[in-house]
């Protein structure tokens, strides 16, 4: 049985077995080499946008509720800032994790259809332990009524250290 050695290196680590090397082709573990960069890139790529929308303050359950509406009302002014300019993908990252888990990027993209919004602002903020309840009022045109303006409701929760929107 040949003996693996673990080495860190970076953000990833990687085994190394003692072999002729005929091995890793079988097992197709000498493709990991070629594409570390690539993996290693992303890493750093979804830890810097984490560490982006998360910013410096960490919350959590216990935390004040004006400190949880104040940054609940942040993330949700960047979120709809986000969905008025188009840019799906990035409102995405504003997703809570179970959301993300039952809503796929491509599903998520085929259900939201940026455009038809003209503005948005965070109206009214109500938070208890590690829920909050957002209304943002929406203003939009539809045929030949201009300027509409709808509440919609939305609900962001404090997980893993910050705030995060429930998709439904």
């Amino acid at each position: 049985m040949p003996f693996m050695q673990l080495t860190l290196g970076g953000a990833l680590a990687s085994l190394r077995g003692e072999s002729t090397g005929q091995e890793r082709l079988e097992t197709g573990a000498g493709r990991v080499k070629k594409t570390l960069p690539l993996v290693q890139w992303l890493g750093w790529a979804v830890a810097a946008s984490v560490v982006g929308l998360t910013g410096c303050a960490t919350l959590t359950p216990e935390s004040s509720p004006e400190q949880k509406q104040k940054v609940v009302a942040e993330k949700a002014q960047a979120r709809w800032d986000l969905l008025l300019k188009g840019d799906v993908d990035a409102a995405y990252q504003y997703l809570s994790v179970g959301s993300k888990a039952a809503t796929p990027l491509p599903l998520y993209k085929a259900k939201i259809k940026p455009g038809m919004w003209r503005a948005a602002k965070v109206d009214k903020i109500d938070c208890e332990q590690e829920i909050c309840k957002v209304t943002m009022k929406v203003t939009y045109d539809y045929k030949q009524m201009q300027g509409i303006q709808t509440p919609i409701p939305e609900t962001w929760i404090v997980e893993n250290g910050s705030v995060w929107y429930v998709y439904r």
